[in-house]
């Protein structure tokens, strides 16, 4: 079965300009409906899986004969979910796994969610053949279900729920390990035998592989692991990579705080159960990413932040000042460089939300680090919106207008002028990037910004033929859409055939001419 990249690649000048049709936000429903019903697959699957779609083509979507026009629908991100989720009990099974897969979102951002109900069946009516497994169908979940999931009255769900396991309470994991469906109380117990070292030990593999790193990582380790990590490891690396486990005892922290590898001792350092003593020790380390990650520990006391604050490495110093327990006044003091750059994208928002009073304070200080961790909160008050909107750092200007819903429409413009970074192509997809004043970007050096004046209903006639020969292609292409491109131009381009494609996506393509390329199956004349 071809896929989608092949199914493009393999179609004609004739199809590619049906398939920008099928794009056209002024072409009529009764087109869309002839396309999904006469058109080759390329177009369907444009159709069908890149814009959003009147009710009436979704119900003949869901209706059509063909699995593969049904299975864009599936994984369109721009449909209502509900009305994906009506592909739920699909006959085909190819529908039904592109269901669970859904649309293609790069992390950290996460598709709409299905409705809960049709999670639910999913989970309790597909078998082994739907990826029920994958990312994607954990990202379809809306958090309201995944919460309840441990609870819920439905044991197929409760089973899902025991997946969380690591983060559940000491009485909801006994009511799993209790449970009256044999499925779920298995599930519990397996997963809780991973916290009995004796049994994790019997299946620690002898050689080195991803899964003994798994367990030496993550799982209880008993006094023989241990040992034998720290005496005779199977790989030079082991000694590190139990360094991080969080069931580590004591008296091992405290060799690997001592430990010749950098590597261990700066994991050791990052470790939220260092007792003083160990500490004071890495506090001296004569390697600078060591003292790195404890500087960023929280129970610092005192004479080691004043040591670290000193630090002749600045990355020691900056890690150090942004600690909590540090006035304005005496992290002001500190002589710190706070980087220009950094990703500074989207970031989910927390399960649990933060201290509405720690928020206000981190974006009232006057470390740029700080700003920057308040200016990613999603529900932060418009008066501190307003606050970093105008601050002088580029990072928190920038992740203000990644994350929060009401980040002012000049914020979003001036961000994606300034910022080159990751996500940077994301920003004119908010809601309340400006759509008018870009005309007078037409000339920037940056073809990205040059390409904003699409966004213009004002930019001129001229200005947009004059950018249809853009050198770049991706400004030919968005300004190919500009419904105020001249009419013999746009004739041209429905005859090129790298901008044929975007051409018959122009809204002022006139009806004639979208009648004739349909009855002609994108042939013309137009």
């Amino acid at each position: 079965m071809p896929t989608p990249a092949q199914i493009w690649e393999e179609a004609d000048l004739p199809t590619r300009r049906l398939a920008g049709l099928a794009l056209n936000p002024a072409v009529t429903q009764d087109i869309l409906l002839r396309l999904l019903a006469e058109a080759p697959l390329a177009v369907r699957m444009v159709l069908c899986r890149d814009r959003d779609l009147p009710a009436a083509v979704v119900d003949a979507v869901v209706a059509h004969p063909d699995a593969r026009t049904r299975g864009f629908l599936a994984v369109n991100p721009h449909v209502d979910p509900a009305q994906r989720a009506r592909l739920v009990d699909d006959p085909d099974w190819i529908v039904r796994c592109h269901l669970t897969e859904g649309p293609r979102v790069p992390l950290p951002h996460r598709p709409r969610p299905l409705p809960d109900d049709t999670v639910v069946r999913m989970i309790t009516t597909y078998d082994g053949e739907e990826p029920l497994g994958s990312t994607g169908f954990w990202q379809q979940m809306s958090w309201q279900l995944i919460r309840s999931m441990p609870t819920h009255p439905v044991a197929a769900v409760r089973r899902w729920g025991v997946g969380s396991w690591g983060s559940l309470p000491a009485e909801r994991r006994a009511a799993l390990l209790a449970d009256p469906d044999t499925s779920v109380r298995e599930r519990a117990q397996e997963l809780a035998r991973w916290e009995d070292p004796a049994w994790v030990e019997t299946q620690l593999p002898p050689r080195p592989c991803h899964g003994r790193t798994d367990i030496l990582l993550n799982r209880a380790l008993s006094e023989a692991v241990v040992e034998g990590v720290l005496t005779a490891p199977a790989h030079p690396d082991e000694r590190a990579t139990i360094a991080l486990n969080p069931t580590l005892p004591p008296d091992a922290v405290v060799l690997l705080a001592a430990d010749p590898d950098p590597r261990t001792r700066e994991r050791i350092a990052g470790r939220a159960d260092l007792r003083p003593a160990e500490r004071r020790a890495l506090v001296a380390d004569p390697e600078p990413h060591v003292r790195r990650a404890v500087a960023r520990h929280p129970d610092l006391g005192p004479d080691e932040r004043r040591t670290l604050a000193t630090d002749p490495d600045p990355q020691v110093r900056l890690a150090v000042s942004v600690h909590p327990a540090f006035s304005e006044e005496e992290r002001a003091r500190i002589d710190y460089r706070v980087p220009p750059d950094g990703r500074f994208g989207f970031r989910p928002a927390p399960q649990e939300p933060r201290d509405p009073a720690d928020v206000r304070r981190d974006a009232l200080s006057g470390h740029p680090m700080l700003r920057r961790r308040a200016a990613r909160e999603h529900t932060l008050p418009a008066d501190l919106v307003a606050r970093l909107a105008e601050d002088d750092d580029l990072g928190v200007r920038v992740l203000l207008a990644h994350n929060h819903p009401d980040a002012p429409a000049a914020l979003l413009l001036r961000c994606f002028l300034e910022y080159t970074g990751d996500e940077r192509d994301r920003l004119p997809t908010r809601p309340d990037f400006p759509r008018t004043g870009l005309a007078r970007l037409a000339a920037h050096a940056d073809p990205r910004v040059r390409a904003l004046t699409a966004r213009d209903p004002e930019t001129g006639p001229a200005v947009v033929e004059r950018l249809t020969r853009d050198p770049d292609p991706e400004v030919r292409a968005a300004l190919a859409r500009h419904p105020n491109l001249p009419a013999p131009r746009l004739a041209e381009l429905l005859a090129d055939p790298e901008l044929a494609h975007a051409a018959a996506a122009n809204p002022a393509l006139e009806r004639g001419t979208v009648d004739r390329l349909v009855r002609t199956h994108g042939r013309g004349p137009w």
